[in-house]
């Protein structure tokens, strides 16, 4: 085989949205939909988040919790406009626009701002909350506390794979995972050194070590940790440290992924494995089309040419770049899934610009 070839960091990170990707460089960010007739709808646009400017959102740890909460507003945002183009409910649109005159001309960044809200409180009940309850039935068969903290957060884990194994049933939900998919392999083509190419991109793996899902998973092991030394009786007290400790739990999480995405190492690589693997239900094999949307999506804040030429050192022909497998000379066949895999990660994987979305 072929010799292997690391990843190098791009900068760039993405999210899947209804029937398109959204790519972030930076500040700016791009959405590109496939509409109804089968064009392609480009937004270009600057996010600039919570505290813009503030030293504070640089500092490590912090600026986890910063960059989540960021992300969501983010990912709501272009959630709803990636909906727009297939809005079937008058009644909606009508409640929204009641929503924007009371709000002063402010009802998008009034609900987006709900939403978020929303979807963090859902989170915190589903993911935190209900696994505590759910294991505090064992108490009365299991006295250690220690053994009561893993079964608790072995039930985390459980209700979360549930949960993203449940919903990729939905034909929707599935579709979002396969722009999921086309999502990750145009990154990883660039980062491998590969020109951005429909062929290129199908080619290279669904998986990468900064998605959100493996930042998920960051989440729920380190919340593991955490909340095993958390030794109080009263349930209430219990309830509200571990709401209280997320924070801290999202800002290790992010410093984790952070790590994963610019290291490659054993020990790295160990850890973001069972991200990796998780990313086999949450991501899908994308049709051509929809890497089309992807390479739309980042071709409007990346300019991938220049970064081949910095990081590789060699500039893109437009001739012959449908046929070069990488930037380095490398006689090899496509990748099967199963080599793709390997190379990625040698062990079986937005937020701002560190994590992707899922």
């Amino acid at each position: 085989m072929a010799r292997k070839k690391k990843s190098r960091y791009s900068g760039i990170g993405g999210q899947a949205v209804l029937e398109g990707v959204m790519m972030k460089n930076g500040e700016k960010y791009a959405v590109a939909v496939r509409k109804p007739n089968g064009e392609i709808e480009l937004d270009v646009e600057n996010h600039q988040g919570l505290l813009h400017g503030n030293k504070i959102k640089e500092l490590p740890f912090i600026r986890g919790v910063f960059n989540f909460i960021d992300s969501l507003m983010l990912g709501t945002k272009i959630l709803n406009y990636s909906a727009s183009f297939y809005e079937e409910d008058e009644e909606e649109s009508k409640f929204e626009q009641t929503v924007d005159r009371i709000s002063g001309g402010k009802g998008e960044k009034l609900m987006t701002t709900l939403v978020t809200l929303l979807s963090v409180v859902l989170a915190v009940g589903i993911f935190i909350v209900l696994p505590y309850f759910v294991s505090s039935y064992f108490e009365e068969y299991i006295r250690n506390r220690s053994l009561m903290a893993i079964l608790e957060g072995v039930l985390r884990i459980m209700i979360f794979l549930l949960y993203v194994g449940g919903i990729s049933l939905m034909k929707d939900i599935r579709r979002l995972y396969q722009y999921h998919g086309a999502e990750h392999k145009c990154i990883n083509c660039i980062e491998k050194g590969r020109p951005l190419t429909v062929r290129n991109v199908m080619r290279s793996s669904r998986l990468h070590k900064r998605c959100g899902t493996s930042f998920i998973f960051f989440v729920l092991a380190v919340s593991i940790v955490l909340f095993f030394f958390i030794r109080v009786d009263n349930v209430v007290q219990k309830v509200v440290l571990r709401v209280l400790l997320m924070p801290i739990v999202a800002g290790i999480s992010y410093e984790l992924i952070r790590l994963a995405g610019r290291t490659d190492n054993i020990i790295v690589n160990l850890l973001s494995a069972p991200g990796m693997l998780i990313q086999r239900l949450t991501t899908k094999e994308p049709d051509e089309s929809m890497i089309e949307v992807a390479i739309a999506s980042v071709e409007a804040v990346f300019d991938w040419k220049k970064y081949l030429y910095d990081e590789f050192g060699y500039e893109v022909d437009e001739s012959w770049m449908d046929d070069a497998p990488r930037a380095e000379e490398e006689d090899e066949e496509d990748y099967t899934e199963s080599e793709i895999v390997e190379e990625e990660t040698e062990v079986d994987a937005t937020m701002g610009e560190d994590v992707e979305e899922v």
